[in-house]
């Protein structure tokens, strides 16, 4: 029988990575508020990678991890504007996105996260026009 970690403890690892920088490149996560208890919202960045409309960008994201997760993947959306596929007029990450259409117990935000800067890269996205660089999305952080 498979032992089912518990939400915090998950989010605890998830933490101790991001803070680490142990994770993937070019992706920054950590809670959003050092005293969130509930480890629930998270801040996030991807830098845009190089050769492609994204280059020398820096994108902010919040991603929020709710009371069903691991079980089912967390919120994510951008709050700086991006013009790419997977990402709806408000910044939303759509559910197209494999990491969370498919999403099961044992990917982590820095899965979506590095799935979506692997995306920049795609050819559906790569030479997008992107929006004036800083531009964010209403009621972002």
């Amino acid at each position: 029988m498979a032992v089912i970690v518990p939400r915090s403890f998950r989010l605890l690892a998830e933490l101790e990575r991001g803070q680490k920088g142990e994770g993937v490149e070019g992706c920054t996560w950590g809670l959003e508020r050092a005293d969130d208890i509930t480890l629930t919202t998270w801040a996030c960045t991807i830098f845009g990678p190089g050769n492609t409309t994204f280059e020398n960008r820096i994108y902010s994201l919040t991603v929020t991890c709710d009371d069903s997760y691991p079980d089912k993947p967390p919120k994510v959306r951008f709050n700086t504007v991006v013009n790419m596929t997977h990402v709806d007029k408000s910044g939303n990450v759509l559910t197209s996105l494999p990491a969370l259409g498919n999403w099961n117990r044992n990917l982590t935000i820095e899965t979506v996260l590095d799935q979506l800067r692997r995306e920049m890269c795609s050819q559906a996205s790569r030479r997008l026009p992107q929006p004036i660089e800083g531009t964010m999305y209403p009621g972002a952080h």
